[in-house]
């Protein structure tokens, strides 16, 4: 259960981020993120009368989002993409964080910032290198082209994420995301 915590007198929810787990550390993981209040931003799933399979119609927003998510390596050399999904209002797809052990520094310089304000800052920004800050910065992208078409588009403020931790769970989210389109009516993102 998420806790509404206060931090410079405003409300913030907890992160869902594992706790103990830096996310810059070189690991496979399946990411989800969702529109706000999931609408439908993305395109549209039809069905294919000759295969009989549902296939994903992306808008203009919709092609957006899957250009930017294929061009997330070219910005990020230490990411390589895995399967992945643009759903009506969501997409799902696997990250591979390769670091092949460089080291990773934070993203802001703190050296002026009071002790206190720096811990806490610390804790909560992305870190250079980490999943959080591919994620923040491929939404960015998005973001900034989608509301040249539709002023209203926005994402969900968080994303999901899933550590993949053998073959057998990543051939398993491989067989999900490639279903994914087949699955929308049952899927627990679907929006009429």
């Amino acid at each position: 259960m998420f806790m509404n915590k206060k931090f410079q007198n405003k409300y913030r929810t907890e992160s869902i981020r594992l706790s103990n787990w830096d996310y810059r550390s070189n690991a496979d993981y399946f990411v989800t993120i969702c529109t706000k209040d999931k609408k439908c931003f993305f395109g549209d799933i039809s069905l294919d009368n000759q295969t009989k399979q549902k296939t994903m119609k992306l808008s203009k927003i919709g092609q957006f989002a899957h250009d930017f998510w294929v061009e997330i390596p070219t910005h990020f050399p230490f990411v390589k993409l895995d399967a992945f999904v643009v759903m009506p209002n969501h997409i799902h797809g696997i990250i591979t964080i390769n670091h092949n052990d460089r080291n990773v520094a934070c993203n802001i310089s703190t050296n002026d910032i009071p002790f206190s304000i720096n811990e806490r800052m610390a804790k909560i920004s992305p870190k250079k290198g980490s999943l959080s800050s591919v994620i923040r910065s491929y939404k960015s992208a998005v973001t900034k082209q989608a509301r040249q078409l539709d002023p209203r588009f926005s994402w969900q403020s968080l994303f999901h994420d899933h550590i993949i931790r053998n073959p057998f769970a990543l051939h398993r989210i491989r067989k999900y995301i490639n279903n994914n389109p087949n699955n929308w009516d049952v899927d627990s993102q679907y929006q009429a």
